[in-house]
């Protein structure tokens, strides 16, 4: 089953910084995406969760609707355009409008490697989860929020896409990528009310890392490029949890960063700043 991350309604109580407002998280079975469900939904927000992998997606709603939140799961392959499009329909079917979308699905390959070196079958499959998923999602959610009056779009990049450093160049190429098109997003549809923003994260405490490439004091399956134990010593707040990022991304789909659009935060650790 996915990781859980319920704090329980008496720990972090719903103080309504999305009340009434329309969510669809894709990725939202596990790790940061299913951390932002959770959150999300003690904020007050409906909360689609779309995930591929519908064991993790239908726990997810149940931890929801355990704290007294609303969501439904909807099964998702954000690489595919009709899956993608039937997602986005079910979550306005469902709550009668789309106010937020958080672009969480994504991911990167062990196999990664420098341009010179990598297969073309891991650009083929880490531009399309993580730069065709944000792009479809965006695509078909945009014209929704559009209709409800405006919104906010919060796209999942990396530290990666800030720096030179990083051996994975596939997976840097499609994060760079999501940064640009947060801009031309931001700056297209600003009229809309609708406002997009990316977060470029450090390393997260999540089942893919911890059976990857590892943990602080605890190795992965495969050899670690940039040696986690090494960085977390130049970089104290490099490595973080899941919650930090939803925490991030809570705030920018709030009114509380009403001022912000076309941003790419910073949330490495300052690696990208030192």
């Amino acid at each position: 089953m996915g990781e859980s991350h319920t704090r329980g309604p008496h720990l972090d109580p719903i103080s309504g910084r999305l009340q009434g407002r329309a969510a669809l998280i894709t990725g939202g079975g596990s790790g940061i995406g299913r951390a932002a469900a959770e959150l999300f939904a003690r904020q007050g927000a409906q909360v689609a969760v779309a995930e591929i992998r519908p064991e993790l997606g239908r726990s997810a709603v149940d931890a929801i609707e355990a704290q007294g939140g609303t969501a439904f799961f909807v099964q998702t392959d954000v690489t595919q355009e009709a899956s993608v499009q039937e997602a986005v329909n079910a979550t306005v079917s469902r709550f009668g409008k789309l106010d937020l979308l958080f672009n969480c699905a994504g991911g990167s390959s062990p196999q990664d490697a420098l341009v010179t070196d990598v297969s073309m079958s891991v650009w083929d499959a880490t531009i399309s989860l993580d730069l065709k998923g944000t792009f479809l999602c965006c695509r078909y959610a945009l014209p929704h929020m559009i209709e409800a009056g405006g919104g906010a779009v919060v796209n999942m990049s990396s530290g990666a896409a800030l720096r030179g450093s990083s051996p994975a160049h596939v997976y840097t190429a499609a994060k760079g990528a999501i940064v640009s098109l947060t801009r031309a997003l931001a700056g297209a549809y600003a009229r809309h009310n609708i406002r997009v923003n990316a977060i470029c994260s450090g390393r997260v405490n999540t089942e893919r890392v911890r059976t990857s490439y590892g943990i602080p004091g605890q190795a992965g399956n495969v050899p670690d490029p940039m040696n986690v134990d090494e960085q977390v010593k130049a970089y104290p707040f490099w490595f973080g949890e899941p919650e930090d990022m939803a925490n991030i991304a809570l705030f920018l789909a709030s009114d509380d960063a009403r001022m912000i659009t076309g941003a790419a935060i910073p949330a490495d650790g300052g690696r990208s700043s030192y």
